[in-house]
This record gives C-alpha cells, sequence and structure tokens, in this order.
C-alpha cells in the first residue's frame, strides 16, 4: 500500500466524490454569485442589525471605488487591521473588487509587529479600527517606513444597533485625520461600474501571515484557486445548507475564520455571526440570538464557550456541525465537551500554507484513538489531495511508522510573498513539508504526534508531549496542560508540565506527577508539574509551549 493509493479514500461516506471540481474560480465569483442568486439573503449577523449580501455588496463596491480614486489597482495589497467586524469582509470583497490582494492581519499586533507586516506585504492601503489606528497604526504610518498612501478608519460600533457593555463599555468613534471614514464613504457609494477585475485561481486572494515561531513572519500566498477549492471542501464536508448559520467563533485574520466562517458562508450562502472578539458570554447570547448551525474553532475556545456561566445544553443545541482545528483534542476533552453540547466535535487538521483543511474527520464519523500514544485522529486527506509520511532521509515510512507530513492538493499555497528560498526549503515543487510530525494506520486515518522541534530528548528517549498532555487531560482536575523539555543534567532534557485546574479544583503537583506516572513508561511521566492561573496563548486558542520553554530554558 501507498500514499498514492489513498486508503482513507474508503473512509469517505458511501456517495462523496474522491476529488471535486471547484465550481467557482475566484472568491470575487463565489461572493458575486451568491449576490446574484440571494441578493436580500442575510449575510453578516452582528449585535442585532444584518447585512445582505446586497448591502455588503453595495458597501463593497463604494470602498473600492473611493481606493480606485486614490490609485489603488490590480495587484495592490490592501492591510486589514480589525476584529470580527463586518468591515473586514468589506474591505476583503473590496480589495478583490479592484483585482488587489487582501492583507490580513493580527489586531494583537503592535507598531514593531504592524511595521514589518507593512513593509513586508508591500500594502499601499491600509482599512484599521479606528482605536487601532490611533494608537499603533498612525505612529507607524507618520514613520514613513511604508508604503501606506491611504487609511480608511472603522469603529466596532459600525453595523450595529447596541453596545454590549461587555465589550464596549469604553468605546467611543475616534476620528483621526487625515483617515478616511468607512460609513461616510459607503453613505456616498459609488463602484457600480466597476469593471470586472477578470481573477482567476492563480491570482493572489489573502496574504495570510504565519506565527513566525521560527523567525519573522512569512506571507503565505493564498490564491483564489485555493480559497475556491477550500470553501468548497467545507461545503461538501459539512454538508452545511444555505440559510444553516456559521458561529465566528475564528479570527477572520486567521485562514481559519477566513475560510472556515467567511469563504464557507458565502459559498452556501449562509449568514455569519459576528461578535467583535472571543467573550464567551457575549458569545453564548450570540448563539442565544442567532441560533447558527456549525462552527469550527480552537477546542480550547469551544471549551470556554460551553463553561460560560448559564451555559446549557438547551442554549449550545443549534450547533449540530461542530469542527475544531489548530490545537490538538485529547479524547477526554473530546468526550467531555460531546456531552456539554450534546453534539461531537470531529476534529480538522491544516496550516496557514494549506489554506485550511488538508485532513479532517468525515461529518457523522467518530475519529478513533490510537492504542499505543493515545492520540485522536485528526482525520483523512480531504479531495484532491495526497499526504505522505517521511522519515529524515524524505523517503516515505510504512504504515503506522512516525515521520513528517508532506502535503500535496490544490489547497497547498504557490508560496511565500517575496521569499523565495524559505518557499524553496518548505515547499519544494508545490510539496509542503508541514513540520508537524505523525503517521497513517493501516485504515488511511492520521495522527499528528507533534512539532518536531517540541520532541523532547530525555536520556535517548524520545518523548512526545502530545501524548503526555492527553494523559494529564484524564485527570479531572485538570483544564488546560501543556508539556515541554526544560534542561536537566543528568538526563540532558526532562519533562515539565503546565497545568490550569477546572474551576474550583484543588490539586498539587506531587498528585498529578504520581497520577501520571501510574499510566506512562518512566521516560515520559513529567518530573516537574506547576499550577497556574492560565496558560499562554495564540488569540486562534492555540497554547503557546515556546514561550512556556523559553520561561524556564
Amino acid at each position: 500500500m501507498t500514499y498514492a493509493d489513498r486508503p482513507w479514500l474508503a473512509r469517505y461516506p458511501d456517495g462523496q466524490p474522491a476529488d471535486i471540481e471547484p465550481e467557482f474560480d475566484s472568491g470575487l465569483a463565489v461572493f458575486d454569485a451568491a449576490v446574484a442568486a440571494a441578493p436580500d439573503a442575510e449575510f453578516l449577523q452582528y449585535f442585532g442589525t444584518s447585512q445582505t449580501f446586497s448591502d455588503v455588496d453595495r458597501a463593497a463596491r463604494a470602498l473600492a471605488s473611493a481606493l480606485a480614486e486614490r490609485g489603488f489597482g490590480r495587484g495592490d495589497r490592501l492591510a486589514l487591521y480589525v476584529q470580527n467586524n463586518p468591515a473586514f469582509i468589506i474591505g476583503m470583497v473590496a480589495a478583490w473588487r479592484l483585482g488587489g490582494v487582501a492583507v490580513a492581519i493580527n489586531p494583537m499586533n503592535k507598531e514593531r509587529e504592524l511595521t514589518y507586516l507593512l513593509k513586508d506585504s508591500g500594502a499601499t492601503a491600509l482599512l484599521a479600527l479606528d482605536e487601532l489606528y490611533a494608537q499603533v497604526g498612525k505612529p507607524v504610518i507618520d514613520s514613513g517606513q511604508t508604503q501606506v498612501a491611504t487609511v480608511i478608519t472603522c469603529s466596532a460600533l459600525d453595523m450595529q444597533d447596541r453596545a454590549d457593555a461587555r465589550l464596549f463599555a469604553d468605546t467611543e468613534r475616534v476620528r483621526t485625520d487625515p483617515a478616511l471614514d468607512l460609513v461616510e464613504l459607503i453613505a456616498a457609494g459609488g463602484g457600480d461600474d466597476l469593471p470586472d477585475p477578470g481573477l482567476g485561481p492563480d491570482d493572489l486572494a489573502v496574504l495570510a501571515y504565519t506565527s513566525g515561531t521560527t523567525g519573522d513572519p512569512k506571507g503565505a500566498m493564498n490564491t483564489h484557486g485555493n480559497f475556491s477549492f477550500n470553501a468548497q471542501t467545507y461545503r461538501e464536508w459539512t454538508g452545511l445548507q444555505a440559510g444553516e448559520g456559521i458561529l465566528g467563533i475564528a479570527p477572520l485574520f486567521h485562514i481559519t475564520g477566513l475560510v472556515g466562517h467567511i469563504m464557507a458562508a458565502m459559498l452556501v450562502r449562509s449568514p455569519l455571526v459576528l461578535s467583535h472578539r472571543f467573550e464567551p458570554s457575549v458569545m453564548l447570547d450570540a448563539i442565544r440570538e442567532y441560533r447558527p448551525v456549525f462552527t469550527i474553532g480552537a477546542i480550547t475556545a469551544l471549551s470556554a464557550l460551553a463553561a460560560a456561566p448559564g451555559a446549557t445544553k438547551d442554549d449550545l443545541s443549534s450547533l449540530r456541525v461542530l469542527y475544531s482545528g489548530g490545537a490538538p483534542i485529547a479524547p477526554s476533552v473530546g468526550d467531555r465537551l460531546e456531552g456539554l453540547y450534546g453534539a461531537y466535535i470531529h476534529n480538522i487538521y491544516g496550516l496557514t500554507e494549506t489554506n485550511s483543511p488538508s485532513h479532517a474527520v468525515p461529518r457523522g464519523v467518530r475519529a478513533p484513538v490510537d492504542p499505543e500514544s493515545g492520540a485522536l485522529s485528526v482525520g483523512v486527506p480531504v479531495f484532491n489531495t495526497v499526504v505522505r509520511v517521511v522519515g529524515a532521509d524524505g523517503k516515505d515510512v510504512a504504515v503506522g511508522e512516525v515521520g513528517e507530513f508532506v502535503t500535496v492538493g490544490p489547497q497547498v499555497v504557490p508560496g511565500y510573498w517575496n521569499k523565495p528560498e524559505a518557499t524553496a526549503s518548505s515547499i519544494p515543487d508545490g510539496a509542503l513539508h508541514t513540520g508537524d510530525v505523525g503517521f497513517m494506520d493501516e485504515d488511511g486515518w492520521y495522527y499528528v504526534v507533534d512539532r518536531k522541534k517540541d520532541m523532547i530528548n530525555a536520556s535517548g528517549y524520545k518523548v512526545w508531549p502530545r501524548e503526555v498532555e492527553d494523559v494529564l487531560y484524564t485527570h479531572p482536575a485538570v483544564r488546560e496542560a501543556a508539556v515541554v523539555g526544560v534542561p536537566d543534567e543528568y538526563r540532558g532534557e526532562t519533562v515539565k508540565a503546565f497545568v490550569s485546574l477546572q474551576p474550583g479544583a484543588a490539586l498539587t503537583p506531587d498528585e498529578l506527577i504520581a497520577f501520571a506516572k501510574e499510566q506512562m513508561a518512566a521516560y515520559k511521566y513529567p518530573r516537574s508539574v506547576e499550577i497556574v492561573d492560565e496558560l499562554p496563548k495564540t488569540v486562534t486558542g492555540k497554547i503557546l509551549r515556546r514561550e512556556l520553554r523559553d520561561a524556564v530554558s
């Protein structure tokens, strides 16, 4: 059996094809088809207001017209420096309307980070939240280090009819000259006669920056072909139907939000529920109000949502299709959350460089747990995709053996923006070397063990943090766990765990060490445990092992 034989196809539901042909050549074509077929259908739901597909089209055309008047054209980059607001989608579509590229920027970025991203992308226009622009963006633009010539600001209070005090108690509209105002540009109208930019599958849609864990962030060049393919993957894999709402739990600047939220909503013609940023109680109220059917987010976010004060199974019952990606799921956590949501949480796996999913668990199928490592499968490769598992020599390893995932498929980006050496190293001939380590079992299920750099070498024994973490999660007092290698004079490295506890739980480090010692080999169990209030995370909810490792090394 070889990977090219695609043994995982036997895991596909009856009637699901091995390969698909994207219906659209570009993300803009996906959006235009939704406007033509369902102009009055709700597209964005945001604190009591709804924007239809035609509403968003008019707003994006007006913004595009204003940008065009100021010299923005084909291939130019528009940076989006906002939260999960309607402005993000309006800005992205406006850039596409002119044949331009959106640059997705983390709203948590500060001056140094924003300067780097604007310079690296060569963005000539910036759409920013007014408060972010006043505090961070304007000093960057005034420094003269970027090519940004046009700035448009928006407010988190725009396009809503309530200012929820849990998020907006101190929020006021801020005007910072000479920035333009998005609402005023939309009111001015225009853009009805913009020519078709003629976007095709190979044109760039979004520069989505990697996290930069091993150096400066790199701009993954997500194309319109990547977007249209994986939007269709989401639709077919989840079985979503028109009008079934999507909960925007992931940040829109992240590849999960871009594809699993925005593009999926456009293609399926479903409403996307936005709530500015992730605050569990606010999002719980949005679920109660709008009753979305589908979401995809980090398991930490799904856990926090289920633990929001007053949350009940009835509150969460509309979410019938649940997927989690971006961070591993411990089997015990998945079981606990299934009891709270009343729906099984399907694993999904991918990277910024794979435009969201390369693997997923088919809807209605329960992922197996590897009996040896205890790892929950991340699923099987999606349509048109082959994922090899290779050893250090670059050759395929045997079924069941651990190696690096190498992915080939229509969702793999063509490269990194202005970084030909990084592209040649990580994506030679279109094959993405993911840096993730795992294996495929004889039935075609894939399991991620860890990132290469996270492996711990304790007295010559390999210890994968994920396996230790999964054991720790089975203790009822443990809420979150992260395992890292720390220097040790005798063993070279030894295993250290950082743990946060469930509300009201009491547990000592020694008790948890003893618990782990009973369940794993002597070289694997943590020799030290530190109880903390919260573990450091990315904005998407992925636990940052590197920060913990750096703090003790």
